[in-house]
């Protein structure tokens, strides 16, 4: 009987990829808050899970020119990445990022990240004990 990862992971694999993108890209937002003109873009979470779980997401993957090589660099597309709504009145050089906004963002994603992790890591530890391996 084979084990399928799939249906043992659930959609936390896509989850986790989803969230590592978009910390890179609120952290992107927090570096550029004093740069003139940068605008606060945001992933458009639940339309990129979606995208992600019927195996839709596109944009920069590696080329491969042999069977063997490992598939690799999966990125989002323009269809989830967006650009974020001011909360604030512009400050005059165009930019729209609200650091206290950001960093909050950042660290709701980074605990919704870490329950992923956790939640395979127990999947992991489950598996292993049930093929007789030593759990933890």
């Amino acid at each position: 009987m084979a084990i399928s990862f799939d249906k043992a992971f659930g959609i936390h694999p896509q989850a986790m990829l989803i969230r590592s993108q978009r910390a890179e890209l609120l952290a992107s937002n927090i570096a550029n808050a004093d740069t003139p003109g940068y605008k606060a873009k945001d992933i458009d979470f639940a339309t990129a899970l979606k995208a992600a779980k019927s195996g839709q997401l596109s944009g920069n993957r590696l080329t491969t020119t042999h069977p063997d090589h490992l598939h690799a660099g999966t990125k989002m597309n323009s269809g989830v990445t967006k650009f974020r709504v001011p909360n604030q009145t512009d400050t005059g050089d165009g930019n729209s990022v609200d650091v206290q906004v950001e960093r909050n963002l950042y660290t709701q994603n980074a605990i919704e990240y870490q329950a992923s992790l956790s939640f395979m890591t127990g999947k992991i530890l489950g598996l292993k004990k049930a093929l007789g391996g030593q759990g933890a």
